[in-house]
């Protein structure tokens, strides 16, 4: 059985007053809610330990990016280890803005994603293209390839720790949108590279990511092969995040 999930990245937006407000609002109109949805708020590093205190039960807590190396001489960085000691169940692996902004190879991703499996982790390993390549007819190709890399030293038994976002890195923070169309098919295709690896695929949760909003998550959520969503800016308004979660069904 498919895990649903929507996750909350806060990207490098917050403060000791939103963590307040914010996630205690979200556990609060959350309490009622009986479609099964995982939710899931990943805040920058620096407020995980404020989110975890009153995220409860209810909600899991994810960090925005872990380190290839488990410790050492690398200021700065993060270990696998330290975020699940520190009350995370979840890392984001690969987004978009890591590969493009700070230069994040596939190489690098791969070696994440084993660090955080290894470390108990759930990885969220992100993957999409850009317009550029949706344009040029590449996109199930480009995306093909990173989910291969990603997932290439994944083991039989940490495959259920695993779960794939897709995110055209056209539509986040753009205002625009995949088609639903669009979307299915390309979680279909996402879904049938996994189980030409071999993986359990129907299994393994795929979100859908790339400005995601209330008002349009029912319709992509509706989709078969999208097990729920990669939420950006709409996480950080706990009306708007709440919204969403509810518009995943209970389709499991």
């Amino acid at each position: 059985m498919r895990r649903k999930i929507v996750a909350g990245n806060w990207k490098m937006n917050g403060s000791k007053d939103l963590v307040s407000s914010l996630v205690g609002q979200v556990r609060s109109e959350l309490a009622p809610l009986d479609n099964g949805v995982e939710v899931v708020i990943i805040p920058p590093a620096l407020y995980v330990s404020d989110v975890v205190a009153l995220a409860g039960s209810q909600i899991a807590v994810g960090v925005q990016n872990v380190a290839c190396w488990d410790s050492g001489a690398y200021t700065g960085e993060i270990a696998a280890g330290m975020a699940r000691d520190a009350g995370c169940s979840y890392t984001l692996v690969g987004h978009s803005e890591r590969r493009q902004l700070f230069g994040e190879t596939d190489s690098q991703v791969a070696a994440k994603v084993d660090r955080a499996l290894a470390s108990g982790l759930g990885a969220v390993i992100c993957v999409g293209e850009t317009l550029e390549e949706r344009e040029a007819g590449k996109a199930e190709e480009v995306v093909s390839a990173q989910v291969r890399k990603a997932v290439a030293d994944v083991g039989a038994e940490q495959w259920q720790q695993v779960v794939v976002a897709y995110e055209p890195v056209w539509a986040i923070g753009t205002g625009k949108t995949a088609t639903t169309e669009d979307a299915q098919a390309m979680h279909a295709s996402i879904r049938a590279v996994l189980m030409s690896l071999g993986a359990p695929a129907d299994e393994v949760s795929l979100l859908y990511g790339g400005s995601v909003k209330a008002d349009n998550a029912a319709a992509l959520f509706a989709q078969p092969d999208i097990d729920g969503g990669l939420i950006g800016g709409a996480s950080l308004s706990a009306k708007d995040f709440v919204s969403i979660c509810r518009a995943l069904p209970g389709k499991y």
